[in-house]
């Protein structure tokens, strides 16, 4: 039975696997580690590979003679659990101050900043 880990308690070489993983949809051992910036073994990478399976992030089908691995769950979703957890660590839970922090030093663009009032005005109109 695997073991559910969060995707924030991810080492750095582990979310670099993920992000690889991510990006192609599925890849073998060889793919990602062709596509990691200064690489460890491949068999460093095959066992980074397996302990993320048996955490849960990652399953896997053969195809002839090498498994194909794949997440468990969107990018998406990892995404808004680990933004989750920055806001509960850092912020106190707060999305006011999670989100003042985000724009503190930020060049945001007229585009950037009409996305951000669409945003909030569909969220308004949802009653959030």
């Amino acid at each position: 039975m695997s073991k559910r880990v969060k995707s924030e308690e991810l080492g750095a070489r582990e979310r670099q696997i993920m992000d690889v993983i991510y990006s192609l949809g599925e890849a073998s051992v060889g793919d990602v580690h062709q596509r990691l910036a200064d690489p460890p073994s491949y068999s460093a990478v095959r066992t980074m590979i397996r302990l993320l399976e048996s955490k849960g992030l990652l399953r896997h089908r053969s195809e002839g003679n090498k498994y194909i691995y794949r997440p468990t769950q969107s990018r998406e979703t990892a995404s808004r659990r680990a933004l989750r957890h920055v806001m509960a660590t850092f912020f106190g839970g707060s999305a006011p101050d999670t989100v003042a922090a985000l724009f503190e030093n930020e060049q945001l663009t007229k585009d950037d900043l009409r996305r951000i009032e669409a945003i909030i005005a569909a969220a308004k109109k949802e009653g959030k």
